[in-house]
């Protein structure tokens, strides 16, 4: 990809790419940062299941009121019994899943993306997108600027 700038009209320093890295590793190094992304979204739906879970859990308290109210004492009984504070897998309630996760995947996996950056890319974040929109924006156009720092021309 190798975009061409001026140090004037270019990335900041910390999204230009150190001397020697490669077309090759910049690219690496971005699908290994765009999986981890993709694992951060995966993360974000964890926490989903976790919040929407817990919330159904303190809404079957309204349901077990409401069928006592109704005379459905049975129903609410089994409801309290069956499904109130359930574990959502075999002993683990959602915050369990989303310890285990952070745990056993997401922290190493980010642990990992980290190192390969500050071994490949001197801890440079990002250069493989900060290279694509080098490719991508008119230069001289107001809304194309290199960085937020660029004042208009």
């Amino acid at each position: 990809m190798g975009a061409t700038h001026t140090h004037d009209d270019g990335p900041d320093r910390a999204h230009r790419r150190p001397d020697g890295v490669t077309d090759t590793t910049v690219e690496a190094l971005g699908a290994l940062s765009k999986a981890l992304e993709t694992t951060e979204r995966a993360r974000g739906h964890l926490y989903t299941l976790h919040q929407l879970t817990g919330t159904a859990d303190f809404e079957l308290d309204q349901a077990v009121e409401l069928l006592r109210a109704a005379g459905h004492d049975g129903w609410a009984d089994r409801v309290q019994r069956e499904i109130l504070g359930r574990n959502v897998i075999p002993g683990h309630w959602t915050f369990q899943i989303v310890e285990a996760y952070n745990a056993t995947y997401y922290e190493p996996f980010r642990a990992l993306e980290a190192a390969a950056r500050e071994d490949l890319a001197d801890g440079r974040d990002h250069l493989y997108e900060a290279e694509l929109k080098e490719t991508r924006r008119t230069g001289g156009h107001p809304d194309h600027t290199a960085r937020p720092d660029t004042p208009p021309r």
